[in-house]
């Protein structure tokens, strides 16, 4: 059994010149009052790591958030959907369960269990506000290699 909680990503760093100061600061501690003023430190140029893509089940579950929301309509999403779970998310989306009072939800948390190598069951805690939610659903591999969302569930 594997189930997976994602992390947040690590911003990526900026260049910054051995021992962390920059470069026109001195520091008085290493200079000798009769000795040379130190010169400046060279910036090094270390490229910025690229970030990997986002899994699968970050980008289903911003789009379900952002549907569910009211934010986005139904056909937005529809041919991410599988049949049963497009008729589920039409009959959800019609009640709004993460609209409330002007707050818009953010994902606070997502994890994935992996049944199969071509199927993850997704859960995320969304923020509406002061309140947590639940959301829940399944994304299987198609035969054309492409994600589709089967099930979707949210908590009341």
């Amino acid at each position: 059994m594997r189930k997976v909680m994602t992390r947040p990503r690590p911003r990526p760093t900026t260049t910054r010149p051995p021992g962390g100061r920059p470069p026109t600061r001195k520091d008085s501690r290493t200079t000798s009052r009769t000795g040379p003023t130190p010169t400046a430190v060279t910036i090094t140029s270390r490229p910025i790591p690229a970030q990997p893509p986002p899994h699968p089940t970050e980008i289903f579950a911003e789009r379900l958030v952002l549907v569910l929301s009211g934010q986005r309509p139904m056909h937005w999403v529809a041919r991410h959907i599988a049949n049963t779970a497009f008729d589920e998310l039409a009959r959800l989306a019609e009640l709004r369960p993460l609209c409330t009072d002007g707050h818009r939800p953010t994902i606070h948390r997502i994890g994935h269990y992996q049944p199969h190598p071509e199927t993850y069951e997704v859960f995320a805690r969304i923020a509406t506000g002061p309140r947590l939610r639940a959301l829940a659903f399944r994304l299987t591999l198609g035969a054309d290699r492409k994600w589709r969302c089967t099930a979707v569930e949210t908590g009341r």
